[in-house]
């Protein structure tokens, strides 16, 4: 039995389940609990052409051309756990297993997945056809984990979000399925989902799985029971909790209910476990109205339950945010040397040594650890509703008015720690 997959879940809620004519998306990370996360920001960019792009293990040829992105990832990796870019596109990645062993072998990794296809897809659907046309050409593979002592390989799932509809991709090797998504509320975790309604897939799909003798041809093709492991039927439980309780907002899903939903330690979908923690959430709200921004909400920092959510939206010239960035190591990043990991940098950036302050303080003396608590989730609630704002006015957004939001957010946080 191979390792388990750590237990991140994503979810998208359409109208009518989300209030305003809004296409919410929201993803909490688990990671190894010791694991930094940082959210970084690069701008659009033009290439030479022949140029090549170098990802966490290995270097691809790079395109003409790639949009503006911001992402939050672990930040050993060059790839992503989840981000947006310029177009409204938002991606998120689930590692699975499958009865398919994935490959220790280096390759492009489920995470720089999520980041190739938001520079290089300006819509959910070329997302996914980035995915996988690059998941033919170089296949997945290589250790999941800043861990030089074994090798953590798994498969990938994804959720990919734009205005108007979402795509659940999930892979197995080189082959994958995909359905499609306009309505209601969908959530994804570290187990297949898809069964019998697949809206696109490998063209040698039916083929491979009927060659490898897990499926006769007789009965419907269900992806899900195809690909699981024979032992592998775990209910989605935390993923049914989050669902239903984006469901019973009755057409009233927002920002703040992703929010709520991400925080909930009860029902699993906020992990802090032995082994696992959510190391960094997000959470995206976009307009179907294509004249509207997009709003992207970054912790940046560990469990949900402790952290806040600070808007992030696309402009030109947008102020990046070294404080939630992790220190560069260059070539000498032990995650760059083979044998790769052979040692541990400290990649704490500064909200995230603030935030370590915090939580000692919330554990050892619970009457000032919960009033700041309040007051930092009264600094969440100022910047939604200055979203929400945003978001219902009729004159367009100027620029300037956002071009510091997410420094300003990040920087106010870390004067209340101080």
């Amino acid at each position: 039995r191979m390792a388990a997959a750590p237990p991140s879940y994503c979810f998208v809620a359409f109208p009518p389940c989300s209030k305003d004519g809004l296409v919410v998306f929201g993803k909490n990370s688990a990671r190894p609990r010791d694991e930094v996360q940082e959210v970084v920001y690069f701008a659009a960019a033009a290439h030479d052409p022949g140029s090549k792009v170098e990802c966490t293990y290995i270097e691809i040829e790079q395109v003409p051309k790639t949009h503006a992105i911001v992402l939050s990832r672990p930040s050993w990796l060059w790839g992503a756990e989840m981000g947006a870019n310029e177009h409204g596109v938002c991606v998120a990645n689930e590692a699975i297993v499958t009865r398919e062993p994935a490959s220790e072998s280096e390759a492009l990794l489920g995470m720089d997945l999520v980041r190739l296809g938001l520079e290089r897809g300006a819509t959910a659907k070329e997302a996914l056809d980035v995915i996988v046309a690059l998941l033919e050409e170089h296949g997945q593979g290589g250790n999941y984990y800043e861990d030089g002592s074994s090798c953590h390989t798994f498969q990938s799932a994804f959720l990919i979000v734009d205005r108007n509809e979402a795509w659940i991709l999930e892979t197995s090797g080189k082959y994958w399925a995909a359905e499609k998504v306009t309505e209601g509320v969908k959530c994804i975790c570290n187990q297949l989902s898809l069964t019998t309604k697949i809206d696109a897939e490998h063209p040698e799909l039916r083929n491979y799985v009927r060659s490898q003798g897990w499926w006769n041809g007789d009965s419907d093709f269900n992806f899900s029971e195809v690909f699981s492991l024979a032992d592998d039927h775990d209910d989605h439980l935390a993923c049914c909790s989050g669902r239903e309780s984006l469901e019973k907002q009755g057409g009233d899903v927002s920002a703040q209910a992703m929010i709520d939903v991400l925080r909930d330690k009860d029902s699993g979908v906020c992990v802090d476990s032995e082994s696992f923690l959510t190391t960094a959430s997000i959470v995206s709200v976009l307009p179907e109205e294509p004249s509207f921004p997009c709003v992207h909400y970054f912790t940046g920092t560990p469990d949900p339950s402790r952290s806040i959510f600070k808007p992030f939206i696309f402009v030109d010239d947008v102020k990046l945010v070294p404080k939630v960035q992790s220190p560069s190591f260059g070539n000498d990043d032990p995650a760059k040397k083979i044998p790769r990991f052979q040692e541990k940098p400290d990649r704490r950036h500064e909200l995230y040594k603030a935030h370590e302050w915090a939580r000692s303080l919330l554990e050892n003396d619970q009457d000032k650890g919960q009033k700041l608590m309040r007051i930092m989730l009264d600094l969440e609630k100022q910047g939604l509703e200055a979203m929400e704002d945003i978001l219902t006015r009729t004159e367009v957004l100027d620029p300037a008015e956002v071009v510091d939001l997410f420094y300003d957010c990040v920087d106010t946080e870390l004067k209340f720690f101080k």
